[in-house]
């Protein structure tokens, strides 16, 4: 007898390599993205694409305001080509940030999630910056 989780056969291995890798070139964590902006070496922009309110009350420490219906080709034109963008928003609850990224990406823009949003955030026991300005994390290089 079977359970349920075996009942249908995991994948070959060939094949969960290639969703897997596709998969990571699709999303990030809060993890490797509080690490990238701690160690100062973010090498992408970080947009909260939710809405000023929330925005304000609390946000990533580095994070820029761009709600994801304010994405258009003129805003983006402000960044070079190649500048890869994470999208991140409330949380597993929240699509917001998957529109972000499939607006970014129709504008031919480098584009991941932030797997998790705000809430995955404070789950992993980061702090977050509060006012209309992106702030940094504590102790990072400015």
């Amino acid at each position: 007898m079977s359970s349920s989780v075996s009942a249908t056969p995991a994948a070959a291995s060939d094949a969960a390599i290639a969703h897997f890798a596709a998969k990571l070139g699709f999303e990030t964590d809060c993890w490797d993205t509080h690490h990238a902006l701690s160690t100062g070496t973010a090498d992408f922009v970080l947009l909260d694409v939710r809405g000023p309110a929330l925005y304000e009350a609390g946000h990533v420490p580095g994070a820029l305001l761009l709600p994801h219906g304010k994405i258009t080709a003129r805003r983006m034109a402000e960044y070079p080509p190649e500048t890869l963008f994470v999208v991140y928003c409330a949380g597993p609850h929240c699509n917001g940030s998957t529109k972000a990224a499939l607006a970014l990406a129709r504008l031919g823009r480098p584009v991941k999630e932030m797997i998790g949003g705000v809430t995955g955030w404070l789950d992993e026991g980061f702090a977050l910056s509060e006012g209309m300005e992106p702030g940094a994390l504590a102790g990072s290089k400015d």
